[in-house]
């Protein structure tokens, strides 16, 4: 056998097993009756649902007015945030982004008309609702010297150059969900 071979009945059987596992974790006690279609649209109407009313997505960009009166479509934090968040870091690569926690991780970037020097962002949304002091960002630098990357000091007003950024883009978004 070679290697694609091996590797791939690898794969498979991996797959099957995780498969395995999902159906024996559906089972419970054993009751295969459904939850009956008014409770569903209830459930939805309480919570917003993924898709939005309209075919908008809420989880997002919030929908809906929760109980503290700003978009949040079921996440952990405020929802024009995090879509700006990730609207304004779009061209760097993402490592993760978490909506619950309300973190945007990106991984390092290098500025073709810049070469040698790299960034990276941490955003952290702080609030479920819209405020200025709601997000924070850090950014780190980094540049190359003798075939090695060294760490670089990053004056403050590109952070909050990059919160501006993220609070007018949240603005933006708001004032066009508050449109339609």
């Amino acid at each position: 056998m070679t290697k694609e071979m091996i590797h791939m009945i690898r794969n498979i059987l991996l797959m099957c097993g995780l498969v395995a596992l999902l159906s024996a974790c559906s089972g419970g006690s054993g009751d295969t009756t459904t939850v009956p279609q008014d409770q569903i649209l209830a459930r939805q109407e309480r919570n917003g649902s993924l898709t939005g009313e309209e075919g908008g997505f809420t989880l997002l960009g919030g929908g809906h007015k929760t109980e503290e009166g700003t978009g949040g479509g079921g996440i952990g934090v405020n929802g024009y945030l995090w879509r700006a968040t990730l609207d304004t870091l779009s061209f760097m690569p993402l490592v993760s982004a978490d909506p619950f926690g309300g973190v945007v991780i990106t991984d390092w970037y290098e500025d073709p008309k810049a070469p040698g020097e790299r960034f990276k962002v941490n955003a952290l949304i702080l609030d479920k609702t819209l405020r200025a002091d709601g997000i924070k960002i850090t950014v780190f630098k980094q540049k190359m010297q003798n075939g090695a990357w060294r760490d670089e000091k990053i004056d403050a007003a590109l952070e909050h150059s990059l919160e501006d950024a993220v609070l007018t883009r949240a603005r933006q978004i708001k004032v066009a969900q508050l449109g339609k």
